[in-house]
């Protein structure tokens, strides 16, 4: 019986040390795949983005005739779009007018006082002169005859009132006929040449607004939407129509926060443009916290962290034809 009994111990023992070795090969076979095997890599997606800037003007009034169309491309300064207005022609009208009244009146107050007002004020000096001179006289004749006795102390009194009556008349044609050669006062003067001035601020300020009669483009690009159509009317300030700018493309997309220490300012990636099928070199120059809407928030209560999103731009280092704002971008970490 104990002959029976060692054989099948060994195989027992030999079975034990086959399955130890099998458990420990396939251990070691998953760690070293496990160490060595290929992570797949993240791919991120954005789009491609443009400065569109938006073309309006401070003229309300009605969309006469469009240059462009949707899709061209425009020069800094092509005239794009006719507005007309005839409130504000009025107006100008009306502030021209206004012009003209206060010029005439500074004109006739530089011209100072008319020559016949002098000449009518000189004229009153020399009869008040001429009243003087005889009432002098008679004053000097009463005063002799009173001494002597041959008229009353009245007649004399009468006589020195009638020539300080006189004196005192000249004296007023004299300062009348200083304020005519004079003209006016120096406050007068200015009060119309403020006048002039406001009139011609007022021209100018309908002729800012009128300038815009027509819009031009205020930059290189290309017509990207016109939004309203002719014939209609438009208000003071509202969009007629957006440009996209020719130089100005970037690349934009969002990502979890600890994806950042491969996404630093002034780090240069690349992207996969699809829509080109091209590989395009890029620089990220903007990274911003999108707010606590973007959070990705932690599932289990304890070994984790919630993780912020962040917006990253970058921007092409050449210029990357037939790019348009829109195509998806792909970016694999």
């Amino acid at each position: 019986m104990s002959t029976n009994t060692a054989p099948e111990a060994r195989a027992e023992k030999s079975l034990l040390i086959t399955m130890a070795v099998v458990v420990v090969a396939v251990a070691v076979i998953a760690v070293i795949g496990f160490l060595f095997m290929n992570h797949p890599d993240e791919v991120i997606e954005g789009q491609a983005e443009g400065t569109s800037v938006r073309v309006s003007g401070k003229l309300p009034g009605r969309v006469i005739e469009f240059y462009v169309s949707e899709g061209d491309t425009v020069h800094t300064g092509d005239t794009l779009v006719h507005i007309h207005s005839s409130v504000a022609e009025a107006q100008l009208t009306e502030a021209e007018a206004m012009q003209a009244v206060a010029r005439a009146q500074n004109r006739k107050v530089d011209a100072g006082t008319r020559t016949q007002i002098i000449q009518a004020a000189a004229d009153m000096v020399a009869q008040a002169q001429s009243a003087v001179t005889i009432t002098k006289k008679t004053y000097d004749r009463m005063e002799n005859l009173y001494r002597e006795g041959v008229i009353s102390e009245q007649k004399r009194d009468e006589a020195k009132a009638a020539y300080d009556a006189a004196v005192a008349a000249l004296g007023t044609a004299r300062s009348n006929l200083s304020l005519a050669k004079a003209g006016a006062q120096q406050e007068d003067k200015e009060s119309t040449a403020a006048l002039v001035e406001a009139a011609g601020g007022g021209v100018a300020q309908v002729k800012a607004v009128l300038a815009d009669s027509y819009l031009t483009a205020p930059c290189d690009g290309t017509v990207d939407v016109i939004y309203p159509e002719e014939g209609e009317l438009v208000a003071m300030g509202s969009p007629i129509m957006s440009v996209l700018k020719t130089d100005d493309r970037y690349f934009t997309f969002n990502v979890r926060e600890e994806l950042l220490k491969d996404l630093t300012l002034g780090k240069e990636i690349e992207v996969k443009v699809p829509a080109l099928d091209k590989d395009v070199k890029a620089t990220v120059y903007y990274v911003r916290d999108m707010g606590s809407y973007a959070t990705w928030r932690s599932t289990k209560a304890t070994g984790s962290w919630d993780s912020k999103t962040f917006q990253i731009k970058a921007r092409p280092t050449e210029n990357v034809e037939n790019l348009r704002p829109g195509m998806t971008i792909i970016y694999k970490k």
